[in-house]
C-alpha cells in the first residue's frame, strides 16, 4: 500500500470510529445500573465487562497503530471501573485524543505493516476497519443485553422498539 492510499484510508476510517462511537456510548450508558453484572448466560460476559471490553479495546486499536505495535495486556476490568459512569468517564476521556494521534499519523507509518500476534500482518490503517468490526460484533452482544436487563434499546443504524426512527 502506498502511503497516498494509506492516507486516504486513514481519512475514511478514522471519520468512522468516531461517527460509531456516538453510537457506541449510547449504548453502554443504555445499561442499567443496577444491572450491570448481569450476562444472560455462565459463559458470557456481564454488561459491565462488556462495555468495559468494548470501551477499552476501541483505544487499544488505536493506540496500537499510533505505536506501530500491539501489546496482549491483560484485558481485565481494572478494579476502580464498577459502574456504567466509570466505563463512559474513561471512554470520554480516552477515545478523543487516541482518536486525534491516530488521525495525525503519516501515511507512511499508515502504510506500514504491522504484526497483529503472528495471525495478521496489514498495514497500521487496516487496523482501523478491524476496530470498527470488533466494536459493531460487541456492541450487537451488549445490545442484545438490554432489553431483558430491563433497559431500552436505543436506535443503532436506524430506530428500535425503545427509541423510533425520527426522519
Amino acid at each position: 500500500m502506498t502511503p497516498d492510499k494509506a492516507t486516504m484510508l486513514l481519512g475514511m476510517y478514522t471519520q468512522d470510529v468516531a461517527q460509531e462511537a456516538q453510537t457506541t456510548r449510547k449504548v453502554i450508558a443504555a445499561i442499567p445500573e443496577d444491572k450491570v453484572d448481569w450476562a444472560p448466560h455462565e459463559k458470557n460476559m456481564s454488561a459491565i465487562d462488556l462495555a468495559w471490553h468494548l470501551a477499552s479495546t476501541e483505544i487499544w486499536f488505536l493506540d496500537g497503530i499510533v505505536a506501530g505495535a500491539f501489546n496482549m495486556g491483560d484485558g481485565k476490568r481494572p478494579e476502580n471501573i464498577k459502574t456504567v459512569a466509570d466505563v463512559l468517564a474513561y471512554y470520554d476521556a480516552n477515545l478523543g485524543p487516541s482518536l486525534e494521534k491516530a488521525k495525525a499519523i503519516s501515511g507512511e507509518a499508515a502504510a506500514q505493516i504491522v504484526d497483529f500476534f503472528g495471525a495478521f500482518q496489514l498495514p497500521a490503517v487496516a487496523y482501523l476497519g478491524f476496530l470498527v468490526k470488533h466494536s459493531v460484533h460487541h456492541r450487537g452482544q451488549l445490545s442484545t443485553y438490554l432489553r431483558p436487563m430491563g433497559g431500552k434499546v436505543p436506535s443503532i443504524y436506524g430506530g428500535s422498539a425503545d427509541e423510533p426512527f425520527m426522519g
